[in-house]
């Protein structure tokens, strides 16, 4: 990441910091971060796509980092981040990109693609559901309303902010190095991760994406299906996330193919970047790879 650039962008009337890297002709790839990460949580991907001749922008989205920080719940619902990206996009030059997201960075992908969908050439998702299936398996599935308790927990105000930042960021470090496999966060790398969320307002302005999603989640009047070319890689031991929800997920795709990487968590893409990555480019660049819907992998 030594050849990375670092640049602000206004889009949709914000300034986004967006990291920079590789050949300027090359296709663009933009990856879309995930709670509680930052641009560095592709640090694993930025490397291997311009080696490969691929242009990569990887922004740190709104709220979070460097970027801008909106007082307000209502300036965090999905359609304002998809607006966000649309805006991205066009700032790019480019007619279309490949759009990447992990976490709630797959929420506002999967909403771009479904908003702005002759922007996106192909949609790649990780551990992110599509919202229309999220809302309607929550409902039905306690099991899966157990695992996002801590959605609830992050509507109070204040609270969250103060006991996460207790012992230096140590409950919300413990919470990444519980949830992945073992080795997976550094401590350089979380390093990182409590500068950033250290910024000014920043944890603040990353909870107002979960005190926002009730007022936007369900997808509102935004068409269901996702009319673009769709891969879901899903860490089948995500401890937040059940499997189904990447079954349901893929039913909302006109094309799509889901990969479940068997032994992996929620942070697959930083697990297995190696697999993960040749899959991308794999279906980036593969006419073909769309027959056959599901795969396992071990």
């Amino acid at each position: 990441m030594d050849s990375t650039v670092h640049e602000y962008i206004k889009t949709n009337h914000i300034q986004l910091h967006v990291a920079k890297a590789g050949p300027e002709e090359g296709k663009l790839i933009i990856f879309l971060h995930g709670f509680p990460e930052f641009w560095f949580g592709w640090r694993k991907q930025i490397d291997y796509f311009t080696e490969q001749g691929y242009r990569v922008w990887v922004p740190d989205q709104r709220g979070y980092n460097r970027s801008e920080k909106p007082l307000k719940v209502r300036d965090y619902r999905t359609e304002v981040l998809a607006a966000d990206i649309a805006g991205l996009i066009e700032a790019s030059g480019k007619e279309q990109v490949i759009l990447v997201g992990h976490d709630w960075g797959g929420i506002v992908a999967w909403r771009v693609a479904r908003t702005y969908p002759d922007l996106v050439e192909r949609l790649i998702i990780l551990n992110a559901p599509h919202e229309v299936a999220m809302a309607s398996y929550g409902l039905t599935h306690p099991t899966q309303l157990l695992r996002s308790t801590y959605a609830g927990f992050f509507q109070i105000r204040t609270v969250p902010e103060k006991l996460v930042q207790m012992n230096d960021w140590l409950p919300a470090m413990q919470m990444l190095e519980r949830t992945s496999r073992e080795g997976t966060f550094t401590d350089e790398d979380l390093c990182r991760y409590r500068e950033a969320w250290s910024q000014p307002r920043a944890f603040t302005s990353m909870l107002n994406w979960y005190r926002a999603m009730g007022r936007s989640f369900s997808g509102g009047k935004v068409p269901e299906e996702v009319p673009v070319p769709v891969m879901v890689i899903w860490g089948a031991k995500d401890q937040f996330l059940e499997r189904d929800l990447a079954r349901r997920s893929v039913d909302y795709c006109s094309q799509g193919r889901l990969v479940f990487f068997e032994n992996a968590t929620h942070w697959v893409h930083l697990e297995e970047s190696t697999r993960v990555n040749i899959l991308l480019e794999r279906f980036i660049e593969d006419e073909t790879f769309l027959a056959g819907k599901l795969v396992s992998m071990e």
